[in-house]
């Protein structure tokens, strides 16, 4: 069942001889979103100095079926060993490293937060430091404080015809894209998921990276940090960019090598910064300090009011809408299966994931089109549920923060096309569910199934017969079908000390294409991956991990 775009499991009202549910704010939200537990018929206690006093709070938590919070509440395994009735955690706003959300997953509680309620207000605060660096406005301010008046000594540029270099076409870098263009400035885009059709809808033009460092005279991020986007302003990438350019980050703290942005600011190759996240924070030191024309600020990027509200309001209504009704919205852990379809859906939810991993970690190209298909027992399941698993395991590759209720928005934004079909059963399988993605200039697939044990397996790869099991860090190999390939693949891991759990073939014809798919014991460093490609004898070298 969908509503609203969030997957939901059986409706579940309360029955009328039943007292409602009560849910516990142990952490300061408005009044406006405390009401709206009272007027939707919930019963709310708001003790907001609770969160404080982790004894108290596992003294009554096991009374209430929800706890609301924010940041100063610590939800642990401990904690959640009290909650004896407790059914849902909300959090005002997108963070929830206070949650144990593994411990709250073991014991049946759902955990959602609110993700995009910050959206406007951090695309604000980044358009407003755009302002200040161009401007020198925080300088200038405390010249004239100071009772100086130096007028000729704060020489600004406009924004006006300017390229703005957005890395992160999202959900928030949407938002600037929208308050650039209404400036007049020019908007390039860089976004491994933006395809050439949202980007003509954004309006902006979508480039590498490397056009996007020589051209943009402000640049501005907004990208989650991830293995990939860390530090995706190297001391590398900081050189390769055009001359005066001023760099602004209200996304994360380390995407920025900060002790090179800071050399090129003195340089003068980077005529300004403006900062809103550090790598580390607090940040009550870094090289950018001190530093003139460089505007700092303490993560402000969702301190509004309206944001903070905005916020309140919405973890209200998810919390009521799932105990009063069982609709789910941003749960960050909720299988989207009723109770009766969990026993058998369980694995192919694990399978879709999967599948949808696998693809997103063979492709480095903006991914258009994702086409799935459901062969047998597996078209007969909730197809929402699982469609929601496949675009989730393809997008946490880029993007951890995404879960199976805001992978379909965030595919969504970035223009990616989903299409569903089933067939009746065909082949050896009572059932199976095959994933291609289209990019540009290729399409790849991979197909999985359920074995009788409950076991999700890869049953073909690029159209090649296998059988592999899957675990937590695997190795894919392309090479031609040619002797020798095995013993080099063995002997070089052999020799770096790593160790195969299991090893599956496939070709398509004798001396053709052929794949191997590894299941290894541990993550396989980089000097065993080079020693592999040093033999030469391999097309294709790709570790890859899962979330078993």
């Amino acid at each position: 069942m969908v509503r609203g775009g969030a997957i939901s499991p059986p409706e579940q009202t309360y029955p009328k001889d039943r007292e409602m549910p009560k849910v516990l704010v142990s952490d300061k939200l408005s009044e406006t979103a405390v009401q709206i537990f009272r007027d939707r018929g919930v019963e709310v206690d708001y003790l907001p100095d609770l969160g404080k006093d982790k004894d108290k709070l596992a003294e009554i938590i096991g009374q209430y079926d929800g706890l609301a919070i924010r940041s100063a509440t610590k939800v642990t395994e401990k904690l959640l060993a009290h909650a004896t009735n407790l059914k849902v955690i909300g959090r005002a706003g997108i963070g929830v490293d206070n949650v144990d959300i593994p411990a709250a997953s073991k014991k049946g509680v759902i955990v959602m937060n609110t993700p995009f309620g910050n959206s406007v207000t951090t695309a604000e605060h980044a358009i407003a430091l755009m302002f200040a660096v161009a401007r020198q406005l925080p300088e200038a301010s405390l010249s004239t404080h100071q009772g100086k008046w130096e007028k000729n000594r704060f020489m600004g540029v406009e924004v006006f015809n300017k390229t703005l270099g957005i890395i992160g076409a999202g959900n928030i870098g949407s938002i600037v894209i929208d308050r650039a263009l209404g400036l007049r400035m020019k908007v390039l885009a860089y976004d491994p998921f933006l395809s050439e059709e949202r980007a003509l809808e954004l309006g902006v033009k979508k480039v590498e990276l490397d056009e996007l460092l020589a051209k943009a005279d402000f640049i501005t991020l907004h990208v989650p940090l991830t293995d990939k986007t860390r530090n995706v302003l190297s001391r590398e990438n900081l050189a390769k960019t055009k001359k005066g350019v001023r760099i602004i980050n209200a996304a994360r703290g380390g995407l920025i090598d900060e002790e090179a942005l800071a050399e090129l600011l003195k340089s003068g190759h980077v005529a300004g910064a403006a900062l809103d996240v550090f790598a580390t924070e607090p940040a009550t030191e870094s090289p950018l300090f001190g530093l003139p024309n460089v505007v700092v600020t303490p993560h402000l990027g969702a301190s509004t009011n309206e944001a903070q509200e905005n916020v309140a309001l919405q973890v209200a209504e998810q919390m009521s809408d799932y105990l009063l009704t069982g609709a789910v919205q941003n749960a960050l852990n909720m299988p989207s299966v009723t109770a009766e379809e969990a026993a058998i859906m369980g694995p192919w939810i694990k399978l879709a994931g999967f599948l949808g991993s696998f693809v997103g970690q063979m492709t480095d190209e903006p991914i258009r089109a994702v086409n799935i298909l459901y062969d047998g027992v597996a078209g007969e399941m909730n197809l929402n549920a699982l469609n929601a698993s496949v675009i989730a395991g393809m997008m946490k590759v880029v993007n951890p923060d995404v879960n199976m209720v805001s992978a379909p928005v965030v595919a969504k934004e970035r223009g990616v096309q989903i299409a569903t079909t089933h067939q009746d059963k065909q082949g050896i399988f009572d059932g199976y569910i095959k994933v291609t993605v289209v990019t540009e200039t290729r399409e790849r697939s991979v197909a999985g199934t359920v074995f009788s044990d409950g076991k999700p397996r890869f049953i073909q790869i690029r159209g090649i017969n296998v059988d592999a099991e899957i675990g937590a860090n695997m190795l894919y190999t392309r090479n031609r079908d040619i002797p020798g390939v095995i013993g080099a693949l063995g002997m070089t891991l052999g020799e770096m000390g790593v160790n195969i759990a299991n090893f599956t073939l496939g070709r398509t014809k004798l001396g053709e294409d052929a794949i191997a798919i590894l299941y290894l014991d541990e993550p396989i460093k980089p000097e065993a991956l080079a020693a592999l490609e040093k033999t030469g004898k391999f097309l294709q070298v790709r570790p890859m991990r899962f979330e078993v």
